[in-house]
């Protein structure tokens, strides 16, 4: 009989799996990188020795760990300040490998759209959504994580899926399809061309920041290419009359992103949505707690 592997090297194996199925229920770095704390705890009790399929126990473990977390969050939510945003994820091959968050989001699934759709969804249909949307596990494997007959995970998936599909536009655009946008859109802003940074934005384009009532942001969407383009330019204006700007760029969730220091201290991280050839959003964090994972 072959031995099996330590138990610590197969979940090493697994970690960027199990990582990126707590992130995308989750929507939180941090939370998701406690989850994984304590689902290797939980990993390491059990008995290894008859196990057939480590990676569907792995993923088991994690997803009731992350449902138990995301169950408290919901009523945290509840309460928050101002628009809530997921806790931005740098999803280059380069910042993953540098900054030792090794996962395997990829595409549309780590959108900030995406995870804003998710949590329209119910705690359990989340957890269904993402395990077999996103990383394909098979209707038996999923019912063992959250504890449901396969024919009742079957409907939950199909809920899910059809909520999601009702809410969900256009795909996002990928990096390399959006760079020309967004470097036409940054390159407006930098100068303070309001007719630049219009022409670039949908009809409907939104701007959501997420303060979480720990710092100054704003507290309800503010929508409209006139509205949104003079919003992002005072706010540049703003920052540089509190000190020495540094501005970094970077991908994030799927998306262009800017990353802007003040005297050093790190101050928000912006994206920006490209759908087609405009932006349709910009989303603002600057939630202190939301920047901690966030390495330069």
């Amino acid at each position: 009989m072959t031995d099996r592997p330590d138990p610590a090297d197969e979940f090493t194996a697994h970690r960027a799996l199990l990582f990126s199925i707590a992130y995308e229920i989750l929507g939180s770095v941090a939370d998701a990188e406690d989850v994984l704390q304590d689902s290797y705890l939980r990993w390491r009790s059990v008995n290894h020795t008859s196990m057939e399929n480590a990676r569907a126990y792995l993923a088991q473990i994690v997803t009731r760990q992350a449902l138990g977390v995301l169950r408290s969050a919901v009523r945290r939510r509840e309460q928050y300040v101002g628009p809530w945003l997921p806790e931005p994820l740098q999803t280059s091959a380069a910042a993953a490998a540098s900054d030792g968050i090794d996962h395997v989001l990829t595409g549309e699934a780590v959108t900030t759209a995406m995870l804003l759709v998710l949590e329209s969804l119910t705690p359990t249909q989340r957890a269904v959504f993402v395990l077999r949307e996103v990383f394909g596990f098979d209707y038996a494997e999923i019912a063992s994580a959250v504890d449901k007959s396969e024919n009742a995970v079957r409907q939950l998936n199909h809920r899910a899926r059809n909520s999601v599909r009702a809410r969900r536009q256009t795909a996002v655009a990928g990096p390399a399809e959006a760079q020309p946008i967004a470097e036409r859109f940054m390159a407006a802003a930098s100068t303070g061309d309001v007719q630049g940074l219009m022409d670039l934005l949908a009809p409907d384009v939104v701007f959501l920041s997420d303060g979480g009532g720990n710092v100054t942001a704003v507290r309800q969407p503010v929508v409209g290419p006139d509205k949104v383009a003079r919003l992002l330019l005072g706010l540049l204006d703003k920052g540089a009359r509190m000190g020495e700007l540094d501005i970094r760029v970077g991908t994030y969730n799927g998306m262009h992103s800017v990353v802007v220091l003040i005297d050093g201290r790190l101050d928000q991280l912006t994206s920006v949505e490209i759908r087609g050839d405009v932006v349709t959003a910009v989303y603002c964090v600057r939630n202190p707690e939301k920047l901690n994972s966030i390495t330069l």
